[in-house]
């Protein structure tokens, strides 16, 4: 690792978050050739399929760069590893009231904040999000704190339940979900999924699609309610900020607010796992192959 020049930072890692489903897709070689060069990491080494070295979210502690940031803790966009060398513009300083194990979830919580801008609910809206996993948790949590509106966190695995009650969001089955929602959010990572949202979406409503299904194909049942409804199916991304805000915000904003709304420790909730650093390999394969309840897994180093 080369010593940090003038503008850079040597940060020592503390934690870092897996970003489940996008990094075991990689894992798993299943990014298709035409995203090679769209999803990679911002600091990734190595060019897909494979070998390459993916992740996007360290929480550390500044050892060496400019004298204000020396011994804080900040959180960047990097992968796996025990310590890196990034330019000073790519930390984001902790609140000082932000736990340092909880920072990890900033990625994952900045995309919800990117997928309920591009969903633009309002004030009084049923909004449906369907997709009990980190980031349709932390969709629906942010949602849920909009006034008047009425949210419903829908997934299949009934056991997602509990995590909800704890973030202080309502959560339904597919077939106890009360539809004609004026706002839907598709998280779910499965085709069934979206199926769900389509017929739960009420006149002329948009399905925000934050999925991201890799090399899959995806068959929707569009000859139904799709046309007669008149709906609409939208992509978000978290790589550029969503069209409204655009105009006002940037990436460095928005990832600031991320971090200043995990101040609240119902957040706590998604994290359902940890493990050391070294045992990365094995917990990668089983998060890709067998996730079970698996949320957002933490590595400690």
């Amino acid at each position: 690792m080369a010593a940090p020049s003038d503008g850079d930072v040597l940060v020592r890692a503390l934690y870092s978050g897996i970003s489940r489903g996008t990094e075991a897709l990689v894992f798993s070689g299943r990014v298709p050739e035409s995203e090679w060069t769209r999803m990679r990491a911002p600091f990734q080494e190595g060019e897909f399929p494979a070998p390459v070295k993916y992740g996007y979210s360290m929480v550390g502690e500044v050892e060496r760069g400019p004298d204000d940031l020396v011994g804080r803790t900040v959180f960047a966009l990097y992968p796996h590893q025990t310590r890196f060398v990034v330019p000073v513009e790519a930390v984001y300083l902790l609140p000082d009231d932000v736990p340092v194990a909880r920072a990890v979830l900033a990625a994952n919580l900045e995309t919800a904040i990117n997928g309920v801008w591009d969903a633009r609910p309002h004030v009084g809206d049923r909004i449906a999000v369907v997709g009990a996993g980190t980031v349709g948790l932390l969709t629906a949590w942010l949602a849920a704190r909009i006034p008047g509106t009425v949210v419903e966190l829908i997934d299949t695995n009934p056991n997602r339940a509990a995590v909800a009650s704890a973030m202080g969001v309502p959560f339904a089955t597919p077939a106890t979900a009360s539809g004609d929602a004026d706002c839907v959010i598709h998280a779910s990572g499965s085709p069934s999924g979206l199926e769900l949202a389509l017929q739960l979406a009420a006149l002329e409503a948009t399905i925000v699609e934050l999925s991201w299904f890799g090399d899959q194909s995806v068959a929707l049942p569009l000859g139904h309610e799709f046309h007669s409804k008149r709906l609409t199916i939208a992509a978000s991304q978290v790589g550029r900020v969503a069209p409204a805000q655009r105009a006002r915000w940037d990436t460095r904003r928005r990832m600031q607010l991320a971090l200043s709304l995990l101040r609240d420790k119902a957040l706590d909730a998604v994290i359902t796992g940890e493990s050391s650093f070294e045992t990365l390999p094995t917990v990668m394969a089983d998060l890709a192959t067998s996730p079970g309840e698996t949320l957002c897994h933490r590595v400690k180093y």
